[in-house]
């Protein structure tokens, strides 16, 4: 759950060159306002996609917001300074886009309360253990088309008319933003390459955070099970119990532990196996993938609790990752004629879906 201490929105207009540097804060008190900024906290939060890392020591921005947590600045006006960064940023690009820029400081509790909570109950859960985070998120206008009622002498004359001023929907991604953990000063951003005078640059890694990079946890999963399955077409091992079994204990390791480390699931899968443990090992050091990285339980379950393989006849299956060597419930076998079987095991029902 998330409780929202701050918040502002500040408004570019690249093509008239005016900006409105907010002077007062969103009303958290107006619901539909409070659902929208929540919404997006929460989906820049929890994102699969999000880039890990580490102020550098001359991070202005650290400098400044450290400023901002020791009571020393205010919101607002920290926020405005981010505005003008990002002002002066973005109209240099070649490659404009109307955006606006939401700032935020809140709160988020260790145990979510059940979605119909009461206030009460939502109040009571951050009577625990809770974690403070700074955010600041660019939100990419888009263009809607509308329909424009006017009146002359006659009747009603109704015409579509372009809006460019529209933000973009609580459900919608957004692919520029910050996510600080207030207490450890940890990273959690996503950033898009822009142009600047002909030159490629990273707005939120090298311009305004000053920091380090670290992959994604869907960069890291992805690529450790790339790597099992190089690793596997190597040896005497099926490739897509490889893999499902790649995927089981990184979906197991995340839900136990919010964290994976790339090596341990090479030694899983490849148990039996020395010459292909070394080799994986090999290859992730190869890949330069992080000893450990933090993978949230509902990122690891998107990406990894099922396994889905495609027959070369046009047939598709998608099975749990943790029973692709259960030969319980599912069975591969290598028949003598080359081809290979698969077979469902212990079914009591089947629907259409």
């Amino acid at each position: 759950m998330l409780n929202i201490t701050h918040a502002i929105l500040h408004a570019f207009d690249f093509e008239t060159g005016s900006r409105s540097i907010s002077t007062h804060e969103l009303d958290m008190d107006e619901k539909l306002v409070k659902s929208y900024v929540r919404r997006h906290l929460r989906r820049c939060l929890t994102s699969d996609q999000n880039m890990h890392g580490e102020f550098a020591e001359n991070s202005g921005f650290a400098e400044e917001l450290r400023l901002y947590l020791g009571h020393r600045t205010h919101f607002i006006e920290l926020s405005q300074q981010i505005a003008e960064f990002f002002w002066e940023t973005l109209r240099k690009c070649d490659d404009l886009v109307q955006a606006d820029l939401l700032v935020a400081d809140f709160e988020q509790s260790a145990e979510a309360p059940k979605q119909d909570a009461t206030d009460e109950e939502i109040e009571k859960s951050f009577a625990g253990e809770t974690s403070r985070h700074f955010a600041v998120i660019l939100l990419p206008r888009s263009q809607t088309f509308m329909h424009s009622i006017e009146h002359p002498s006659g009747g009603a004359f109704n015409e579509i008319v372009r809006h460019d001023a529209t933000l973009p929907n609580p459900s919608a991604k957004v692919n520029t933003y910050v996510i600080v953990d207030c207490k450890t000063m940890a990273l959690d951003y996503s950033d898009k390459l822009r142009t600047v005078a002909e030159a490629e640059v990273w707005i939120m890694q090298n311009l305004l955070l000053k920091c380090s990079r670290e992959p994604s946890s869907r960069e890291v999963m992805e690529t450790v099970e790339s790597l099992v399955k190089e690793v596997a077409e190597t040896g005497n091992v099926s490739v897509v119990q490889a893999v499902g079994q790649a995927k089981a204990a990184m979906n197991f390791s995340a839900n136990v532990e919010e964290r994976l480390e790339p090596a341990a699931i090479g030694r899983t899968v490849f148990e039996d196996e020395p010459r292909l443990v070394e080799r994986y090992e090999e290859r992730t050091r190869e890949a330069e993938l992080p000893e450990e990285v933090v993978v949230r339980p509902a990122a690891a379950r998107r990406l990894a609790k099922n396994h889905r393989i495609r027959t070369d006849t046009g047939i598709d299956i998608t099975f749990p990752s943790e029973m692709s060597t259960n030969e319980d419930y599912l069975l591969f076998t290598h028949e003598e004629d080359g081809t290979m079987s698969i077979v469902i095991r212990n079914v009591r029902g089947i629907e259409n879906r």
